[in-house]
């Protein structure tokens, strides 16, 4: 029995209430996907509080008005090919997994190799590790490999967008970074792609998040 679904389906029905959830597919990802797999075994109780948790590395793995926020604004759709940089728990990459669907494509990057173990874990228990890509190095660079995305998401805060992935990006598709200092005002911010390459930005408010680093975060 699924011990944690009465606590997985209040939080959605809040956040629902709340205006953070408006989609559907946001909705199925957050009520399929179980937060407690994400945790520390000795978070299992807070696991589906509305509040950040320490993970390894010096991380956290956000809130889950948080991960309504970012997936309801990044629009995805079946099919889309998406990438995550800053995968921390690995939460995010499973719902996104859930909303593109069998066709579509997930990438996750994280730097640290702690944070990164704990994810790749989080991903095998959970049944994602065959579904999505985890990759240990720099995302600030991207992965031009596999480039072009539909979406991207840099989930933790940067001096500015990256250039490696605004290049990355298909001209009209969307990338979400946090952008601020890392003990200032942080604003999470949306942006489309013109096809100037360059971006046309909105603020969609105030947060806290760890820096981005790499070639293009904040230099330890």
């Amino acid at each position: 029995m699924d011990q944690f679904l009465k606590q997985r389906k209040q939080i959605v029905e809040n956040l629902e209430a709340m205006d953070y959830i408006r989609a559907p597919e946001v909705r199925r990802a957050m009520l399929k996907v179980k937060r407690e797999l994400f945790v520390f075994k000795e978070y299992l109780k807070d696991a589906y509080l509305d509040v950040p948790l320490q993970i390894p590395g010096g991380a956290t793995i956000s809130a889950p008005h948080m991960h309504a926020i970012s997936l309801s604004a990044l629009k995805l759709k079946p099919g889309d090919k998406v990438l995550e940089v800053g995968a921390g728990s690995g939460i995010l990459l499973a719902y996104m997994k859930e909303i593109v669907g069998k066709k579509g494509k997930v990438f996750g990057i994280e730097i640290t190799p702690e944070t990164f173990e704990f994810a790749k874990k989080n991903l095998e228990k959970a049944g994602y590790s065959e579904k999505v890509k985890l990759i240990l190095g720099d995302g600030s660079m991207g992965l031009p490999e596999e480039a072009p995305f539909d979406k991207i998401l840099v989930s933790a805060t940067a001096p500015d967008f990256p250039k490696p992935l605004i290049d990355q990006l298909k001209v009209g598709s969307i990338i979400i970074s946090i952008i601020g200092p890392p003990s200032g005002h942080q604003e999470l911010v949306y942006a489309e792609k013109t096809k100037d390459g360059k971006l046309i930005r909105k603020n969609l408010g105030g947060v806290v998040f760890v820096p981005l680093t790499g070639k293009y975060g904040w230099k330890k």
